[in-house]
């Protein structure tokens, strides 16, 4: 069982490189939640919560089941009017981000808040995830990065509630 969720989670994160994200841009995202909140929050902080999340069996499932529907979609490979809808990322689908919800549920609801507005307004990485630029479909993807950031920011805020109460 070990050698089965090791390889589940080195899949995980291989796939999301593969795609073009480095932790470290998902770390970046997580300080721009937190940065307000906790005072002198480091990049290194962050990635250390970023890669407590990419632990999570939960996390690393939807990650693989997100991309493969983004990789199959490349390929052309989905059923219409399903390859359409992913393809285009409409607005209306929506089930990328119910997907994405079940990495954010892992750290209760503070995570909720972090996902919808970083969703929202796609800073760093998700800005060019979303772009629609290229070979390379991110309807998952983007959904799956800000959820774990959304996801590392609420590990992190649990984590310092002294913190995040007194800097407002």
């Amino acid at each position: 069982m070990v050698k089965e969720s090791e390889g589940l989670h080195q899949k995980a994160l291989s796939l999301i490189k593969e795609r073009g994200v480095e932790l470290t841009d998902i770390a970046d995202l997580v300080l721009f939640l937190q940065t307000p909140y906790i005072k002198d929050l480091t990049q290194e902080e962050c990635l250390l919560n970023v890669e407590a999340v990419l632990t999570k069996r939960e996390v690393q499932n939807t990650i693989l089941t997100g991309i493969q529907l983004d990789i199959l979609a490349e390929q052309n490979q989905l059923m219409e009017p399903l390859q359409s809808i992913i393809l285009s990322d409409e607005g209306l689908y929506g089930i990328d981000e119910i997907l994405a919800l079940s990495i954010v549920n892992v750290y209760g609801s503070i995570g909720f808040t972090n996902y919808g507005y970083i969703d929202k307004i796609k800073p760093g990485i998700l800005a060019q995830l979303n772009s629609h630029e290229g070979d390379k479909v991110h309807t998952f993807m983007d959904d799956i990065v800000g959820a774990i950031a959304a996801a590392a920011a609420s590990r992190l805020a649990h984590a310092n509630p002294a913190k995040s109460d007194l800097v407002k």
